[in-house]
């Protein structure tokens, strides 16, 4: 019998083919499954990453509660003219401790995934409350309620023990001084900077709303823009890059 007849009966046997697509698509996925359950992760660590500190990982809630992923991807492809806009491609390791992440295909505005460091706190606040003032062409709406709310300290500590529950790797040490280590990020002239850089290492400490006698959500917000992109030595990938 040749092929032709053998794909003959397929098609005319619905029963039998759809057994046949079932077969096929099992022995796909088990090949492309199995193997996973043999690696300690699907993730390679890279030098530089860390948990978010208390008052960026607060942020970071700011930021998903108000749907910023939504117009805002983290995600830099590998392809030319994203990388000569927003700088070098994403790696995987930057979101190992995101829940969730935020990488996707949808963006309206531009990627945020190097942000950090790219303007001042006060460009950040004067954004965030009216778009307009510094981005005359922006359709992002304002957001001028989060800088007259106060941050909700008193869940920080809650917060950092759910995403240990979730893996992160935050020590009963880092709990412990969540709250000191979230006060002393909004204040740099506060006792406990040093304590706070030696549990999170290139943590940006800085008065992001300009206000040091409050914390609020638009301090938190900020920080968190503010650290994204900037615990990765991408340089050290380039230098790889240029030697083969």
């Amino acid at each position: 019998m040749s092929i032709m007849k053998r794909h003959t009966i397929l098609e005319k046997n619905s029963l039998l083919l759809t057994v046949s697509i079932l077969v096929v698509v099992s022995i796909g996925g088990l090949v492309e499954i199995v193997p996973l359950f043999y690696l300690k992760s699907t993730i390679e660590k890279v030098e530089g990453m860390r948990p978010y500190t208390p008052l960026e990982l607060a942020g970071r809630e700011i930021y998903v509660r108000e749907g910023c992923y939504v117009c805002h991807s983290q995600m830099i492809r590998p392809m030319r003219d994203e990388i000569d806009r927003y700088g070098h491609y994403s790696l995987a390791a930057e979101s190992m401790y995101d829940r969730p992440f935020q990488w996707g295909s949808k963006r309206s505005g531009p990627d945020l995934a190097r942000v950090g460091g790219k303007y001042s706190d006060q460009w950040h606040m004067e954004h965030l409350i009216n778009p307009q003032a510094v981005v005359p062409a922006s359709i992002m709406p304002g957001y001028p309620h989060i800088a007259e709310r106060d941050l909700e300290v008193n869940v920080v500590r809650e917060t950092l023990r759910t995403h240990q529950f979730l893996g992160v790797p935050y020590s009963q040490e880092k709990i412990d001084n969540a709250l000191a280590d979230l006060r002393a990020q909004a204040n740099p002239d506060s006792e406990g900077v040093d304590a706070l850089l030696e549990r999170y290492p290139k943590a940006v400490v800085s008065d992001f709303d300009g206000d040091t006698s409050r914390l609020t959500e638009m301090d938190a917000l900020i920080a968190y823009l503010q650290m994204l992109g900037t615990l990765v030595d991408f340089s050290i990938y380039d230098n790889k890059a240029n030697l083969r």
